[in-house]
């Protein structure tokens, strides 16, 4: 009776049989069988991390050569009543980077972690540096501030750290540090 109704459809026999055994095929698949395969999987994934860090890594090295590349890095201390929203980079009159925090970054940064906000190739020589962020205290009251800084670029990877720091959040500072 099905096979006269497959008929009258039109539909192959064969396509039918061969969906039948693939069926049957599925259902026999074991337990170790899948968990054998998603370990395979996550030996896949541990790999294609491994790759993509390495990538990465060599990447960096062939965009930013040792002996141009400058790194700028921010760093948060003092009055934890003190909220950092944003900071912008300037080198040379030009902006080069800015960022708006979130909650998560600002706990990171009071936490004693350094954010890498900006790398790039600069040429040797003096150049002028200018970091300016503005933030708020939790009563809600905005402040803002800018520095300069000369960042003094010989051969060689060049690390400068940006820190903002103070005792109150109206009395925020920003500070350089040379690596």
């Amino acid at each position: 009776m099905l096979i006269q109704y497959l008929v009258r459809l039109r539909i192959p026999i064969v396509f039918f049989i061969g969906f039948l055994s693939l069926s049957i095929q599925a259902a026999e698949v074991t337990k170790e069988q899948i968990k054998g395969l998603d370990e395979q999987v996550q030996d896949i994934k541990k790999d294609v991390l491994a790759l993509t860090s390495e990538l990465t890594r060599l990447e960096e090295k062939l965009l930013f050569p040792s002996n141009t590349q400058v790194s700028l890095f921010v760093s948060l201390s003092g009055d934890d009543d003190f909220v950092l929203d944003s900071m912008q980079i300037k080198l040379d009159n030009k902006v080069i980077a800015q960022h708006l925090y979130t909650f998560k970054e600002i706990e990171a940064l009071r936490s004693g972690g350094v954010q890498r906000i900006y790398t790039g190739n600069i040429k040797t020589g003096d150049h002028a540096l200018v970091a300016s962020f503005i933030g708020r205290a939790k009563s809600g009251d905005a402040y803002q501030r800018s520095e300069n800084f000369t960042v003094s670029k010989v051969v060689g990877p060049k690390f400068v750290e940006i820190q903002i720091t103070g005792s109150s959040a109206s009395d925020q500072k920003v500070t350089f540090k040379d690596w």
